[in-house]
């Protein structure tokens, strides 16, 4: 579910992943901010995006994700290991 909550975020920042993009970016962000495991994590995703301080943070999280991303992908175009 909290797949669901994701999803939701992405397309209001206007972000389009494919799904194995937005399976890696689901678990970095549950580890980054220790929701991995917890009671329901559906909610305590969707609770801390409600939050003006952890949406920013979850914002920043997945721009830093996605410019790594671009990053690893420049390198593997280019023969950079």
């Amino acid at each position: 579910m909290s797949r669901t909550v994701l999803s939701a975020i992405l397309a209001e920042m206007s972000i389009w992943l494919n799904a194995t993009e937005t399976e890696q970016l689901h678990n970095e962000l549950l580890a980054y901010f220790g929701l991995v495991g917890a009671l329901n994590e559906c909610q305590a995703l969707e609770n801390a995006w409600q939050e003006p301080y952890n949406r920013r943070e979850i914002e920043e999280f997945i721009k830093a994700w996605l410019k790594r991303k671009q990053r690893r992908r420049e390198e593997i175009l280019t023969g950079i290991v």
